[in-house]
């Protein structure tokens, strides 16, 4: 006649089998920091290339400014380049130059005055669409914008929403620029490859 275990004994025995098991199991797959996938698993298709047009428009004083110096260094109010101000951004994009044009998005994030020698901006900013088949989706620029030169070219380094992997570049050309009041209309084509 067989011995059966104990209770305390034949639970030990059954979890200690599930414990040898699944550790054992789990030490052939050991964990992996990356690997490489096909795009087609992230549902990405062919890239295709799109051209974006708008106007930045930047309003620096009145009752609802969109461009706001945050911070300065000790040295900015003397130096001609403002160099050391740090300005944030939540400026209208619109269709058209004039600043009653339809809104397509918004410019937002920073800019900072980067360079002792010349007008120079470090820009570090999200294109947020709200309009049509973009709208929620972002681009990011990061990049130097010497203001003086009548293009400027800054790339795109990304994006989100439809503007998912994307990579491109923008060109940046001033409209308008009141000596008195500081504001500013920019013309923006954007040129960025996507999925």
């Amino acid at each position: 006649m067989a011995k059966t275990l104990s209770k305390p004994t034949s639970i030990f025995f059954m979890l200690f089998t599930i414990f040898f098991f699944s550790t054992h199991v789990i030490a052939d797959e050991a964990p992996v920091f990356s690997k490489n996938l096909p795009p087609s698993s992230l549902g990405l298709e062919q890239q295709k290339l799109s051209h974006l047009h708008f106007y930045f428009q930047e309003i620096v004083r009145g009752p609802k400014p969109t461009a706001v110096r945050v911070a300065q260094a000790a040295t900015t109010n003397t130096s001609p380049t403002g160099f050391g101000a740090v300005v944030v951004i939540d400026d209208p994009l619109t269709l058209l130059p004039e600043n009653t044009s339809k809104v397509v998005g918004q410019a937002q994030g920073t800019y900072t005055f980067a360079s002792q020698s010349e007008s120079a901006l470090l820009m570090v900013m999200n294109f947020a669409f709200t309009e049509g088949e973009y709208n929620g989706s972002t681009l990011s620029l990061v990049g130097r914008n010497t203001v003086s030169s009548s293009v400027r070219e800054m790339p795109i380094i990304g994006g989100s929403g439809v503007f998912r992997f994307a990579r491109g570049y923008a060109q940046a050309k001033t409209y308008t620029f009141d000596t008195k009041t500081g504001d500013t209309v920019v013309e923006y084509n954007v040129y960025v490859l996507h999925h």
